[in-house]
């Protein structure tokens, strides 16, 4: 996957964090849903949404050991490359049984266990064999033979589509575009005339959009539709501006005369927080033509943060319930990457064996307190200083998703009114250990219509690195059974 990494530097600054002390792996609490609460109404043709439907990451499980910790994570899809073609001279026999960023592992078996396990699989296709590159020896370049790549692209689509693979979702491209907003003159992935390995030397590629769309996008889209699968954008990289991202989209081609957005089932971007989905939602999707926005690369360095990969998929799911969220794929964000020696990586790969990090950790805590089925919960919550809060229904349990600073804290709920004759049960779950806290530390009451929580938070919060340091905990509410009582 080296390929479609970035270099060292690309991705926005980070805060500097405490380093994470890879594999001291706490208790993980095990939650019995036991609370019935009204959701809020649905579409008549939606169907039970679930976390893990959200959850994907950048590389296949390569084991069934592998697969079982994607369980327990909640990841339900894969991504990576797939080739490598024609690498090194023309009429060569196709050659795209082969993945990785060395295309040095086999593809079908990774494949055929996604299949099994019911773990979706995303193709990337690309890119120029240098022997075709517009660019002399730069395979990030358009080609120079239109019909080598759709070659490429049918062998591809025809094979993985069928039997036994079943493939319906195939990725064009990487990371193609033009100028970037970010200060970069050409994208990464995406080179022209006038491309210096050194930034300062490299000139706008003024073709980019064009080429792109008339060489690249519109003949694969072609091809992937043909064999009716589902086209997915290549993924517009987070220093590219959604403006310029709305550009190109809706380029239209003065020689195809079509536009790349009518040839584009799922819009995707590369390292943006949720908030900024809204525009695409309301412009793309809502109304169409696009099925659905998908993120095929978040994470990375981000996860130096343990907080940034369960609040993003947590408000992930809160937006999307608010977002007709009609098919199980219609939003989806894959983790970059699953696995890695970088304390922040989903899993260490050992030796002696694979063991959870801190962000593993985090999606085991988050699959486990809202791993039932999805709605939205839209009643008032108010929150005291220094507490933030989400919160949706999982199954029978309200879970809030609360950021607050140490020291006793209140959150005031609306909407519960029901629960005020039952014995009442609420849970503080660290969200990155899942250690639930002391029954002492937890206490609830009524005031009228709210229901009061008041809760500890330890001294020693879980996010000592941020600015300012807070702890991320999830409450979550379910009514005590007469029996328990």
């Amino acid at each position: 996957m080296d390929r479609m990494k970035t270099r060292a530097g690309r991705r926005r600054a980070l805060r500097t964090l405490a380093a994470l002390a890879a594999g001291a792996a706490a208790p993980l609490s095990t939650l019995r849903p036991a609370l019935a609460l009204v959701p809020d109404p649905a579409p008549a043709n939606a169907r039970a949404r679930m976390m893990t439907d959200l959850i994907g990451t950048n590389g296949w499980a390569g084991s069934e050991a592998d697969i079982e910790m994607w369980r327990a994570m909640g990841i339900s899809w894969g991504r990576d490359t797939v080739g490598p073609g024609q690498p090194d001279r023309p009429g060569e026999a196709m050659r795209i049984d082969k993945t990785s960023s060395a295309f040095d592992i086999d593809l079908p078996p990774a494949l055929l266990r996604n299949e099994r396990n019911g773990i979706g699989s995303l193709l990337m296709l690309g890119y120029t064999p240098r022997w075709n590159a517009t660019v002399p020896g730069d395979s990030n370049s358009a080609p120079v033979d239109v019909d080598v790549w759709k070659q490429y692209v049918d062998a591809v689509v025809r094979k993985y589509s069928a039997p036994p693979y079943n493939l319906r979702y195939f990725q064009i491209w990487n990371e193609a575009a033009g100028k970037l907003s970010g200060g970069l003159p050409q994208s990464v992935f995406w080179h022209g005339p006038e491309f210096s390995k050194d930034e300062k030397r490299s000139k706008p590629y003024e073709r980019a959009m064009q080429d792109y769309v008339e060489r690249i996008h519109i003949p694969a889209a072609r091809i992937i539709r043909s064999y009716r699968a589902y086209v997915v954008y290549g993924g517009w990289p987070d220093q590219g501006g959604l403006d310029n991202f709305h550009r190109w989209l809706e380029y239209r081609s003065p020689v195809l005369k079509e536009r790349m957005l009518d040839w584009v089932d799922y819009v995707d971007t590369h390292y943006l927080p949720v908030a900024d989905m809204e525009s695409l939602y309301q412009r793309y999707v809502k109304n169409g033509p696009a099925r659905g926005i998908w993120q095929t690369e978040i994470g990375n360095e981000y996860m130096k943060d343990p907080h940034y990969l369960p609040r993003y998929f947590f408000d992930f799911a809160v937006w999307a319930l608010g977002r007709n969220w009609d098919d199980p794929n219609k939003y989806l964000s894959m983790i970059y990457h699953w696995d890695g020696y970088e304390p922040f990586r989903l899993t260490h790969p050992g030796p002696p064996e694979r063991t959870y990090n801190v962000s593993g950790r985090s999606l085991v805590v988050l699959h486990q307190t809202a791993g039932g089925h999805l709605a939205s919960f839209s009643k008032p919550l108010q929150c005291g200083p220094g507490v933030a809060a989400n919160a949706l229904l999982s199954g029978n349990d309200l879970v809030m998703q609360v950021s607050s600073s140490a020291g006793w804290q209140n959150i005031s709920i609306g909407g519960l009114q029901p629960l005020r004759s039952h014995a009442v049960q609420v849970d503080f779950i660290d969200a990155l250990s899942g250690e639930a806290s002391a029954p002492d530390t937890v206490a609830s009451s009524w005031d009228n219509d709210l229901m009061n929580v008041r809760f500890k938070v330890p001294d020693q919060v879980n996010g000592a690195g941020n600015n300012p340091p807070k702890h991320l905990a999830y409450l979550v509410v379910r009514r005590v059974t007469q029996a328990v009582a």
